[in-house]
């Protein structure tokens, strides 16, 4: 119940979890990407027997290296705080939630750990093909790993293949395939590796452009910018599209977070596409939450009914409709989900108190009422709402939403540009001559790293009070221990994280100036 809430509790271990989320994310994408490109010059190596490939390959193996056995200690971490912070959570969910994180640790980690031993250390120990094998073997299984955790976070933004057991008061998987396979997982898989490809393209077209300012190994860097700029415009496309099909799935699965992501207050016809705009407070609010309006915006007329149904015509919900509910337009209120998850709650109450006084008849028939497929669809996928208190915690933080979607998007066009630039200079040869475009390449590797953690933002920020759609709010699923030493153990993280992000910048600089081995 409210009363029982520790704010400060359920504040702090958010926190926690977001400051190991955020410095994890740091080194993930570039793990991603930048196993195949080095997967892709071993072939060009393999196939042309050309020796200046195989120094290319080994240079930006040993970054991939570094950023990866960084990135291993932030993501153990990560893993355990489900445990320590978000018991209740993993009471709840834990048959579903554990078992795409168990196979990663099973069949992905089992990859990378088994071969890449050799892609280190096996240069001129095995033959080129198996070495070749090995290493891409190693970006297949990294790319895995990543699978199989956005199948975990895809099932909690949009929970199916489960069934609740009452005798436990768990979810329990029934459907693997339809796990796996869930639409939201899928669209955020793709999406997800396509920044890594793209955040890691950037990287070594900014590593290569810096040699060319220092006029050092211009060979060198002239083939790894052409790799990366053919590798990085083909997965930017592959961005947009999949984060084009991702919108489109969260219009339907999560349409609160749609809404907040183009600040839609009132649902409409004909809803315009924003480009771009600036947000202020609206006279419009729910229950003591303010809203937004737009202080200016540059809109594209019609294309967000467009994206949504495929009509001009067809209706988006806003925030007030999915609030307040809109009979016309068959949409439900806060209240009445709130009641009907009021009633799916009492009813697993009765269960309990029936099996606790030994009510044998009542039992069994509660038990088979949880069993129907019209109280799940109706009352039980309502769950969740029983602990909501009031409609405009529904809300998530409209102005985070809005302008971490539309930066990251903005951030995305740009970066086709960039590698378009890049062919369009390496094709005619002035490439070296274009200081102020190394320039911009160099000064460039920070903003994939900014685009991809504003997806993240946009992911969970936007999903809020939830951290399971619709069945647990944020509130009933932390640990209840005390919150002082999750702030302790927040600092203790802050400060160890940091300095494991300065000793990997640090000894990657180090490594970058000494240059590619001869």
């Amino acid at each position: 119940m409210t009363e029982n809430i520790d704010l400060t509790l359920i504040g702090w271990s958010r926190a926690q979890f977001a400051l190991t989320a955020i410095y994890h994310w740091l080194f993930v994408p570039l793990t991603l990407g930048l196993s195949f490109i080095v997967a892709i010059m071993e072939t060009l190596y393999v196939r042309s027997g050309n020796e200046e490939w195989k120094k290319i390959t080994r240079f930006w193996m040993t970054l991939f290296g570094i950023n990866f056995a960084i990135g291993v200690a932030t993501g153990i971490i990560l893993e355990f705080e489900f445990g320590t912070n978000w018991s209740n959570y993993s009471w709840f969910v834990g048959d579903i939630f554990g078992a795409p994180l168990a196979v990663e640790g099973i069949v992905a980690f089992f990859l990378e750990s088994t071969f890449i031993a050799v892609m280190f250390f096996g240069w001129n120990k095995v033959s080129r093909k198996f070495h070749l094998i090995s290493t891409w073997l190693v970006a297949v299984g990294s790319n895995l790993s990543a699978l199989w955790i956005l199948v975990a976070n895809g099932w909690m933004q949009n929970p199916v293949g489960m069934a609740f057991n009452p005798e436990t008061a768990r979810n329990e998987m029934v459907s693997f395939w339809e796990v796996l396979f869930n639409q939201v997982a899928v669209d955020k898989f793709l999406h997800t590796i396509s920044s890594g490809f793209l955040l890691a393209s950037v990287f070594v077209l900014g590593i290569s452009a810096w040699f060319l300012l220092k006029k050092r190994e211009s060979s060198f860097a002239r083939r790894s910018m052409l790799v990366a700029s053919v590798f990085g415009i083909l997965a930017s496309f592959m961005n947009a599209y999949t984060g084009d099909s991702s919108a489109r799935t969260i219009a339907k699965v999560q349409p609160v977070k749609f809404a907040a992501m183009e600040a839609l207050t009132e649902g409409k016809t004909n809803a315009g596409l924003v480009a771009f705009g600036v947000l202020k407070e609206s006279e419009n609010k729910v229950g003591e939450k303010y809203l937004k309006d737009f202080l200016f915006k540059i809109e594209l007329p019609g294309l967000l009914s467009m994206m949504t149904s495929g009509d001009r015509d067809a209706y988006v919900p806003g925030v007030i409709d999915l609030v307040h509910g809109n009979r016309d337009r068959n949409i439900m209120s806060f209240d009445e989900k709130k009641t009907r998850g009021e009633l799916a709650r009492k009813t697993l109450i009765d269960y309990k108190n029936a099996v606790k006084e030994g009510n044998t008849a009542l039992r069994d028939s509660l038990k088979n009422v949880f069993a129907e497929k019209s109280f799940n669809s109706e009352y039980f996928r309502f769950f969740g709402y029983a602990s909501v208190e009031k409609a405009e915690d529904l809300i998530p933080d409209l102005s985070g939403t809005f302008y971490s979607f539309h930066l990251m998007v903005i951030l995305g066009f740009a970066f086709i540009m960039l590698f378009a630039l890049t062919l369009y200079h390496l094709f005619r040869g002035t490439i070296e001559k274009a200081r102020w475009f190394l320039w911009l390449c160099l000064l460039s590797i920070p903003l994939p790293y900014i685009a991809s953690e504003l997806g993240w933002v946009l992911a969970e920020l936007g999903r809020q009070p939830w951290i399971i759609q619709d069945l647990m709010p944020v509130s009933a699923a932390v640990t209840n221990i005390g919150s002082g030493s999750v702030i302790a153990t927040f600092f203790i993280f802050a400060a160890l994280f940091t300095t494991l992000l300065i000793a990997e910048v640090s000894i990657m600089v180090k490594q970058i100036k000494s240059g590619p081995k001869h």
